[in-house]
């Protein structure tokens, strides 16, 4: 997985002509609200993108998702089979991820959804407040520890025991090796390199768990390439490790900004296991 949006706008000073997607997370909630902003006139370069961010939201799985379609120019309501899609592959997704759009109603995007019969499953919404708290009630049970943390050498223990009382609380045994490896990871790299608070989630995914760690450090992490020849002079030099061992361990991984910094997440299955 990559660890970036596949295209990212800090949605400041636009005009109607300039074009993006912006990605962002509620994480201040109890529930994980992703917004996926869309500006700019309609065109192929913008369905292109995001039908990728729409992918990146799903393959994190949060417990909502607005899609904010206020500054999309689009008079023809040419997008409307973009959002139907993303309708359906929300409603797929195990459990379900409720999505809305927010569209001002005098925009023919609007009429053109509830032409389509969409509104029922697909509901609109003027402002993007009202959306955020149309779908929080409409966010299923969700079985899900959280744990606030301090950037000490005892965060990642403390992380650690989280994913193993997750483990045994939800007849999960099988992933808590894994998922326990995967989590102290996170959190080291976050106490090493944010030097922040620390929020870590576990959240139940079906037969899965989905880790999110969360810090105020704006930087999203990378993974070093592997170097072809250990340098002489760092014969032990393992910087990135880490990360190479989240990546071939978790089904999927990534990265998020938020308003006060980044979620770094990753999927946890009956299958992963180090390749």
């Amino acid at each position: 997985m990559g660890v970036s949006p596949p295209f990212l706008s800090d949605d400041t000073e636009q005009d109607d002509t300039e074009q993006s997607v912006t990605i962002s997370i509620d994480a201040e909630a109890d529930a994980a609200i992703s917004l996926l902003t869309v500006r700019g006139p309609w065109d192929d370069q913008l369905r292109y993108n995001a039908s990728a961010s729409l992918r990146r939201c799903f393959t994190e799985h949060p417990d909502a998702l607005i899609l904010d379609l206020s500054g999309l120019l689009d008079p023809r309501s040419e997008s409307a089979p973009t959002w139907v899609t993303a309708q359906h592959a929300a409603a797929a997704l195990v459990p379900p991820v409720p999505l809305a759009l927010c569209v001002p109603p005098d925009l023919p995007l609007a009429h053109r959804m509830q032409g389509l019969g969409a509104g029922r499953f697909l509901p609109v919404y003027a402002k993007v407040r009202q959306a955020r708290v149309a779908v929080a009630g409409r966010i299923p049970g969700i079985e899900r520890l959280s744990l606030t943390l301090e950037p000490g050498t005892d965060a990642p223990s403390a992380a650690r025991n989280l994913v193993s009382d997750a483990c045994l609380s939800w007849g999960l045994v099988h992933l808590l090796h894994p998922s326990r490896l995967v989590m102290s990871e996170l959190v080291t790299n976050a106490v090493e390199h944010a030097a922040t608070e620390i929020r870590v989630v576990v959240t139940r995914r079906g037969a899965g768990l989905h880790l999110a760690v969360a810090d105020d450090d704006p930087r999203l992490p990378e993974v070093m390439a592997r170097p072809a020849h250990p340098r002489p002079d760092l014969p032990l030099d393992e910087r990135g490790r880490g990360l190479r061992m989240v990546q071939d361990t978790a089904v999927m991984w990534g990265s998020v900004p938020t308003e006060t910094g980044k979620i770094v997440w990753a999927t946890i299955k009956a299958a992963s296991a180090p390749r």
